[in-house]
């Protein structure tokens, strides 16, 4: 257990009130003030603090804190779920699904490109959907 006083943390505090919080809590309190610090540091640096309109970059970096390790395992790991059930469909179910959703194709351009009824290209598109559900939920 750790000693942490709610004034360093929540403004509304105008005298000191110690509470005893799990070593965990803790830990979140302090990695919550250093990603504090190295935001403050990181908008300082790179002048971040002026209209976030001059399209550079510089705002994203300033304002979106970075993925953490576990962010970044969760992400791959879905994506080769998603692969996998993809890899499941049957060719022409995968593709459209792929060019719809992966390479933002509407409906109508797959048909088109296909020679095939806009519809045909929906029910595969559901099917497809609702084949790769199946997957997933197995994996899951």
């Amino acid at each position: 257990m750790t000693t942490i006083n709610l004034r360093d943390y929540y403004p509304f505090y105008t005298q000191d009130h110690l509470i005893d919080v799990p070593d965990e809590v803790a830990a979140l309190f302090s990695e919550f003030e250093h990603r504090e610090a190295a935001y403050r540091l990181r908008t300082y640096r790179h002048k971040a603090y002026f209209s976030l309109d001059c399209n550079d970059g510089i705002e994203h970096e300033a304002v979106f804190v970075a993925l953490s390790p576990w962010e970044h395992y969760e992400r791959k790991i879905t994506a080769q779920e998603l692969r996998a059930a993809l890899a499941t469909l049957p060719e022409k179910q995968a593709g459209r699904v792929y060019a719809h959703f992966f390479l933002g194709k509407s409906k109508a351009e797959i048909a088109r490109a296909e020679g095939v009824n806009e519809k045909v290209v929906r029910a595969s598109i559901t099917r497809g959907l609702c084949n790769m559900e199946k997957v997933l939920k197995n994996i899951l």
